[in-house]
């Protein structure tokens, strides 16, 4: 299934921390509303789930080079929020990896 899809049948804010990075620390945030999607610089307001990392584990993940289980598993992944939210939206999720593949290939990491 395709994410505008199932954004329709997903609610879920997700807020995103990256620490360290060469801008400093970077905020930006996910949402599922109503069959919209967006994605967006900044915190979100009211994030059902936040997740944490700093800028080698991002790159890490974004590359390929650590998988963001792994990650979150050995505790290099923060995360705080609603765990059931997150499982449940975990169609929703895979359905935009092949969008953030798309911009991390064309993303330079430096």
């Amino acid at each position: 299934m395709r994410a505008v899809e199932l954004a329709r049948t997903h609610r879920v804010t997700l807020s995103q921390t990256v620490t360290g990075t060469p801008h400093g620390d970077v905020r930006y945030h996910l949402t599922t509303r109503d069959g919209a999607l967006v994605v967006a610089a900044g915190p979100a307001s009211d994030p059902d789930v936040e997740f944490v990392q700093d800028w080698d584990t991002a790159v890490a993940v974004a590359t390929g080079a650590l998988g963001a289980q792994e990650a979150f598993i050995s505790g290099r992944i923060r995360f705080s929020g609603d765990h059931q939210r997150l499982i449940d939206a975990a169609p929703l999720f895979a359905a935009l990896d092949a969008a953030f593949d798309a911009v991390n290939a064309r993303t330079r990491f430096a």
